[in-house]
């Protein structure tokens, strides 16, 4: 029996096939590779985690019917892990048309496949960005999601009301998974942690919105793999009530953004150059999930701290952008023509990069660079925290002695 996974080349789709395939499926990835960002990171994140495994890569797109429908028909796949999408909230303001192509009109091509070819579980993406400004907290599934901040938060709310419809018609057994805010190596660079991770590295200033004042679920993507096969293997019944079923997949524990920019300020050895700026469009004040639900039907469990997670993103960071030295012309942060090709390929080349793992089985080395990075940080950190309380003092001292003299 095969497994499809679409998105199969962007971060999360490319660990759950890697994870897959380890446990002994027949794992079938599908992605466009388009260049919403360099096409050669995801081309390389295949290789990467899908090194050794059995794991063909296919690029298509998931809005061609008749593509959806040769797949079907040449590996007849049981059961679908959708993750392909137009990821995003600040892009969806500048180029809506991208969210309702491969949002809207690719999942209606997704559940017409899954509806025509007998697939016992569809498991999808959904977001954390649906509850909005929610004033309850943590997010529970059964919160209100009825005023979205964003065009793409309003696409991911529509396929879950999609996908209830096509469990409550067609008996088609589906999953969706609202994700918060994930990271790790080989992350999406248009997102926070690697934007902040490159430009903190290269001594560039990093952008911080609202001032600061935000939190975020994060969740290492380790976590996030873990719930997304749980929730796969453990499909709702096909009978009684419709089978159709929610869940949050986070941490369960919100996280200032402050801290979060410290962490990888201390793995990376040098602080940022932070650049203050106003809350932006589509933004949320803070995210908190409710993992009760998850934690019952599958027993996720959610256990990398970003204590844990963030020096190995840094180092996987630091690595890949020397890889790139090497290679003339080659962004990996911004978009550039794609040249997607367009047959199967199966990738079986190992890659010269390799990631870290988040546990106690990092080199030594890994670790002896982590400590003498964290020391120079304190240090760091102590010159800037003096600078900051001699620069208070020697304003306190010029008041008292306005204050005197007059």
């Amino acid at each position: 029996m095969t497994v499809l996974v679409t998105g199969a080349a962007g971060f999360i789709g490319a660990y759950v096939a890697r994870a897959l395939a380890a446990r002994g499926e027949r794992v079938l990835g599908l992605d466009n590779l388009n260049d919403y960002y360099a096409p050669a990171l995801k081309r390389d994140r295949a290789r990467a985690l899908g090194a050794g495994a059995d794991f063909e890569l296919v690029a298509g797109d998931i809005c061609d019917g008749a593509l959806l429908e040769r797949i079907w028909r040449e590996h007849a796949p049981t059961r679908v892990v959708h993750l392909a999408a137009q990821a995003g909230v600040r892009y969806s303001i500048q180029a809506p048309r991208a969210y309702v192509h491969s949002n809207l009109v690719g999942f209606v091509e997704i559940l017409e496949a899954c509806r025509h070819g007998g697939v016992e579980h569809l498991v999808c993406a959904s977001t954390s960005s649906l509850y909005g400004q929610n004033p309850q907290q943590p997010f529970r599934e059964d919160a209100r999601c009825d005023k979205p901040l964003s065009l793409y938060a309003a696409t991911k709310g529509a396929n879950e009301l999609m996908a209830h419809s096509y469990a409550h018609l067609y008996r088609l057994p589906v999953t969706a998974l609202r994700f918060f805010t994930v990271y790790g190596p080989w992350g999406r660079p248009d997102m926070a942690p690697l934007l902040f991770a490159r430009a903190i590295l290269e001594g560039r200033p990093i952008q911080v919105f609202n001032h600061g004042q935000m939190k975020r679920d994060f969740t290492h993507v380790s976590d996030i793999v873990a719930g997304v096969l749980g929730a796969l293997d453990h499909a709702p019944a096909a009978t009684g009530a419709t089978p159709y079923q929610v869940y949050n997949l986070g941490r369960g524990e919100p996280v200032d953004l402050m801290r979060f920019i410290e962490l990888i300020e201390i793995a990376a050895g040098r602080p940022a150059l932070r650049e203050y700026r106003e809350m932006q469009s589509g933004d949320m004040l803070e995210t908190f999930a409710d993992v009760s639900a998850a934690r019952a039907a599958f027993g996720y469990a959610p256990s990398t701290s970003i204590e844990a997670g963030v020096p190995p993103l840094v180092e996987w960071c630091r690595q890949y952008r020397g890889h790139l030295r090497g290679e003339a012309g080659v962004e990996w942060c911004t978009s550039r023509p794609s040249g997607a090709p367009r047959s199967s390929t199966r990738h079986a080349a190992h890659s010269p990069l390799t990631t870290h793992r988040t546990d106690d089985h990092r080199t030594e080395t890994v670790r002896r660079r982590s400590r003498a990075q964290r020391a120079r940080q304190r240090d760091l950190l102590a010159a800037r925290d003096r600078s900051g309380a001699d620069a208070a003092e020697h304003r306190m001292g010029g008041a008292v002695r306005r204050r005197l003299q007059s």
